[in-house]
């Protein structure tokens, strides 16, 4: 029998940037206020190889990201730094490993229905410029694309979310072990999830 959907777990990273913003706090309660459970948590600075791990969970990772990339400059009518998927997108890489293992990022393990969605949907589209008003990105930070092609640095979005369900177990194993993700109850569960409201009447 497969898990409830209520057990859906997934992968958020607050980034150096979020971190060095004092963002933590505020960041936590939008993921809260949903009526999500963290169930994991830790601080570190992760080494350049553990970020490489990171994205590359996903072997076509690289690829996609130059494919869309590309796609990206030429939407500006912008030439690309190179029409090769697999140079732009370990170019990307690159940068991201400098920019993640810059400092302290917040690893954390968010519990919930269709947590994967959910927290993609609150976190916000990856340009922060662009993202919707009410988003994590949309409402915190203003960054761009452009500037951030233009200073040659990966775009400072504040977070890092799974973008699947099966990249979200990948990462959470790569970042956490076993122990290291609590099950507890929250009160509040009962209210999001109990079949019957048992118990709110005395």
């Amino acid at each position: 029998m497969s898990a409830h959907p209520s057990k859906e777990k997934t992968l958020v990273i607050i980034k150096p940037d979020g971190i060095q913003r004092s963002l933590v706090g505020e960041i936590i309660k939008r993921y809260e206020r949903l009526g999500l459970k963290l169930v994991g948590v830790k601080m570190t600075i992760p080494s350049e190889e553990h970020v490489e791990k990171h994205y590359l969970i996903d072997p076509e990772w690289i690829r996609k990201v130059g494919e869309k990339s590309i796609g990206s400059y030429k939407k500006k009518g912008i030439k690309p730094p190179s029409e090769n998927p697999e140079e732009v997108g370990n170019s990307v890489l690159e940068r991201l490993k400098k920019y993640m293992s810059s400092g302290p990022v917040l690893a954390m393990v968010w519990q919930g229905n269709q947590a994967v969605g959910i927290v993609r949907k609150i976190t916000g589209g990856t340009e922060p410029l662009t993202s919707d008003v009410g988003t994590i990105r949309g409402d915190l930070t203003i960054d761009s694309y452009k500037i951030a092609d233009t200073d040659d640095r990966p775009i400072r979005n504040l977070i890092h979310a799974s973008g699947t369900l099966e990249d979200a177990e990948k990462e959470i194993n790569l970042w956490f072990n076993e122990k290291e993700v609590m099950n507890y109850r929250l009160v509040q569960e009962q209210i999001l999830y109990d079949v019957n409201l048992d118990g709110i009447l005395e």
